[in-house]
C-alpha cells in the first residue's frame, strides 16, 4: 500500500492497480525487511530504472526514514535503448505489459540476453 493509499489515475490506467485493491495491505516499511536482503549488496535490474524504479525505491526509504542500501543498478531501456514491449517481440519473450511479474521477468531474460552477449 502506498503512502495514504493514493494512487495517480495515470498508474491505476496503465496497472490497473487502485486504492481499493490495496486498502488492506501492508505498507512499505513493513515489507521492506523481507524485501532489502534481495536488494543490498545486490545487482538490481529494471526497465527504465534509472529514470524511474531507482528513485522510487529511494525516494519511498527516505519517506520512511529508511537508509538507502548499496547496490548495482541495472537498466536494460539504458542497454538496449528501446521499449520492453519492442525488444520483448524483437527477442521473442513472452510479455503482459504491466503485469509486474511479468514485466520483471522479460526485464531478466533482457539482462540475461546482455551478460551473455558482453
Amino acid at each position: 500500500q502506498p503512502p495514504d493509499n493514493y494512487y495517480w489515475k495515470r498508474f491505476i490506467a496503465i496497472h490497473g492497480i487502485s486504492p481499493q485493491d490495496t486498502a488492506y495491505e501492508p505498507t512499505f516499511d513493513e515489507k521492506w525487511p523481507i524485501i532489502e536482503p534481495y536488494i543490498t549488496n545486490q545487482t538490481v535490474v529494471a526497465h527504465n530504472g534509472m529514470a524511474f524504479d531507482f528513485p522510487v525505491l529511494a525516494q519511498t526509504l527516505a519517506y520512511y526514514g529508511m537508509h538507502v542500501p548499496e547496490y548495482k543498478k541495472a537498466c536494460t531501456f539504458r542497454i538496449y535503448k528501446a521499449g520492453l514491449a519492442t525488444l520483448c517481440h524483437t527477442h521473442c519473450i513472452q510479455l503482459n505489459h504491466h503485469d509486474a511479474l511479468s514485466d520483471a521477468r522479460a526485464c531478466a531474460e533482457l539482462y540475461l540476453k546482455y551478460l551473455k552477449n558482453n
